[in-house]
C-alpha cells in the first residue's frame, strides 16, 4: 500500500497534539501508558520523517486555495528538521522513562512534551507567518513549563526569566509580522516573496526584517540575545535541557531565521554581514563563558551559545559551501548536545551534584555513561573522524573560500577552547581519583543507557554523511539547495 506523502504533512502536528492531550484523558494517573504513548508517537513521527525524505509538496488545510486557506509546505530543510526533532525526541523519551520517575504528575510531563513537539513540527511546516507565530507561542509556552517543572526555586527563577524574554522576543516576531501584513495585504510566505521580487523591499519592509531578526536571535540565544540560555538549560530536568538545546533553539530559531532570510525576504550583503558578526561574537564569548563553569550543566549551556554561533557564522556566508556547513553543524550540535545533556543528566541523577569538583572516577562506576560522554565530547571539539569534525572544517574552508580569513582563524581558535574545556569535563568527571562518597555508586538505569547509546551511535554516524563529498553531505546537500534557489516568489 502506497502512503500520500502529502496527506502525512498535517499528522506531524495533529499527532502529538492528539496524543497531548489524550495522555491527560486517559493516562493522567498511569505513567507507564503516557510513557508508552509518547515513545510510540516519537517512533512514529521518526518513521514518518524518513519516509517524506525526497518529497515536497504543499497541504491546503480543509482543501481551501491560497490564500483563503492555510498551507503547510514541506521540502528538503523541513523534512530535515522534522527527521533531527523525531529522533532526538524519541531518545529523550525513552531517557524520561527512568529519569522521570523521581517526579510526580509524571503524565503532565510527556504531555507538555508532545505540546512542545507539536509546536516545533508547525513552524517546521507552517506556510504563513501567522500560524508559524502561533506554533511558536505552542512550543514557547511548552518549554516555559517544562523548565518549571520540577517546582524548585532555580527552576522557577530560570523559567521566570525565560518568561520575560521570551514574551519579549515573541511581541517584536508579532510586531514585524504586522507590520508585512500592513504592507503586503498577506501572510502567506510565498505571496510575501513574490511581493519582494515585484517591488523589492522598502523601508518598513527592512525594518519588520530586522524586528524578525532581533526576534529570533533571541530564540536561537545568539549573543547579546542570550541571556535567558545559562539559567533555563541548566535548572531544567535534563530531558527538558537537550531538547533546548538539542532542537528547540534551532527549530524555532535558527531555522525559522534562515528560511525567512533566504526564502522570503532575500538576504543581501549587509544582513549576511550581520549574521556573520552575530556569529563570531557568540562563538568568542559563548566559548570563553564556558571554559570558566564548574557546573557540568551551565558549562555545556554556555557551549550551546558558541556552537549556535558556528551555525550562523556559516549561513551568514551566503555561500553554498558555508550553507552546508551551518546546516551539517545544525545536525551534528542536534546530536551531540543532546547526548552531552543527557550525560549530565545521569551524573547529576547519580551523584546529587551537577560541580566538577565533586566528581572524578565516574569512568568505572558509569561505563555507557563515560563512553558516550567522550563520544560527544570529541564530537563537539572537532576532533576527526567525528561528524563535529566534517562540519567545522567545512564552515572553515567556507570562510577560506570567500576570503574571511579573519572568521576562519577565529572559528579554528574557538574550537581549541572548545576541546579544552571538554577535556576538563572528561578529567574532572570520569578520570580523576573517585571520591570516596562515590564509591558506592551504582550504574545507569537501562533506558538512560539506552537512550545515551542511542545518540551517540547518531554521532558516530553523522560522520559518514560526508561520504558522498564535502559540498553535497546526505540528506544536508538537499537542504542547502533550498536555500541557495532563493525566495519562494524568485
Amino acid at each position: 500500500m502506497t502512503i500520500d506523502v502529502q496527506a502525512l504533512i498535517p499528522m506531524f502536528v495533529a499527532i502529538p497534539l492528539g496524543l497531548s492531550l489524550l495522555i491527560q484523558l486517559v493516562a493522567r494517573h498511569r505513567h507507564g501508558l503516557a510513557e508508552a504513548l509518547t515513545i510510540l508517537t516519537l517512533l512514529l513521527l521518526t518513521v514518518m520523517s524518513c519516509y517524506a525524505i525526497g518529497y515536497s509538496g504543499v497541504y491546503h488545510l480543509g482543501g481551501w486555495p491560497t490564500p483563503v486557506g492555510i498551507d503547510m509546505r514541506i521540502d528538503a530543510l523541513a523534512t530535515l528538521l522534522l527527521l533531527i526533532v523525531s529522533v532526538v525526541g524519541l531518545a529523550v523519551s525513552l531517557y524520561s522513562v527512568d529519569y522521570m520517575r523521581r517526579f510526580t504528575a509524571r503524565s503532565h510531563f510527556y504531555s507538555l512534551f508532545l505540546l512542545m513537539v507539536t509546536g516545533m513540527n508547525g513552524v517546521i511546516l507552517a506556510g504563513d507567518l501567522f500560524n508559524l507565530y502561533v506554533f511558536l507561542e505552542v512550543a514557547a509556552i511548552a518549554s516555559y513549563s517544562l523548565v518549571a517543572f520540577g517546582c524548585a526555586h532555580e527552576e522557577l527563577e530560570a523559567s521566570f526569566k525565560y518568561i520575560v524574554l521570551g514574551s519579549l522576543s515573541s511581541a517584536l516576531i508579532l510586531t514585524a509580522v504586522a507590520l508585512i501584513y500592513g504592507i503586503t495585504g498577506t501572510l502567506n510566505m510565498v505571496h510575501i516573496a513574490t511581493r519582494i521580487v515585484e517591488t523589492g523591499r522598502d523601508t518598513p519592509l527592512l525594518l519588520a526584517f530586522g524586528l524578525l531578526i532581533v526576534g529570533f536571535s533571541f530564540k536561537a540565544a545568539l549573543v547579546p540575545f542570550h541571556a535567558w540560555l545559562p539559567d533555563a538549560h541548566p535548572s531544567a530536568p535534563a530531558p527538558v535541557s537537550a531538547m533546548l538545546s538539542g532542537v528547540l533553539i534551532k527549530a524555532i530559531g535558527i531555522y525559522v531565521l534562515a528560511r525567512l532570510a533566504f526564502n522570503v525576504f532575500g538576504i543581501a550583503e549587509n544582513e549576511l554581514s550581520l549574521l556573520r558578526w552575530l556569529g563570531l561574537v557568540s562563538m568568542v564569548a559563548g566559548g570563553i563563558l564556558a571554559a570558566g563553569q564548574k557546573d557540568i550543566k551551565r558549562l555545556f549551556a554556555y557551549s550551546s551559545i558558541s556552537q549556535v554561533g558556528f551555525m550562523i557564522l556559516g549561513l551568514g556566508l551566503g555561500t553554498p559551501l558555508g550553507l552546508i556547513g551551518g546546516l551539517y553543524h545544525l545536525v551534528n550540535h542536534a546530536f551531540f548536545k543532546s547526548l552531552l545533556f543527557l550525560n549530565a543528566g545521569t551524573i547529576e541523577y547519580m551523584t546529587g551534584t551537577r560541580q566538577l569538583k565533586k566528581l572524578g572516577g565516574l569512568n568505572s562506576k558509569l561505563p555507557v555513561t563515560a563512553t558516550t560522554s567522550l563520544v560527544g565530547s570529541m564530537s563537539i571539539a572537532g576532533i576527526p573522524p567525528f561528524s563535529g569534525f566534517w562540519s567545522k572544517l567545512i564552515i572553515v574552508l567556507a570562510c577560506i573560500e570567500s576570503g574571511h580569513f579573519g572568521f576562519a582563524t577565529a572559528a579554528v581558535l574557538v574550537s581549541i577552547v572548545t576541546l579544552a574545556y571538554q577535556l576538563k569535563v572528561q578529567r574532572m568527571a570520569f578520570f580523576a581519583a573517585l571520591p570516596a562518597s562515590l564509591k558506592k555508586l551504582q550504574r545507569e538505569p537501562p533506558m538512560m543507557a539506552m537512550a545515551m547509546i542511542l545518540l551517540a551511535t547518531g554521532c558516530i554516524a553523522l560522520a559518514f554523511a560526508v561520504l558522498t563529498g564535502l559540498r553535497d553531505p546526505w540528506l544536508i546537500g538537499a537542504a542547502q539547495q533550498v536555500l541557495t534557489a532563493g525566495t519562494f516568489g524568485g
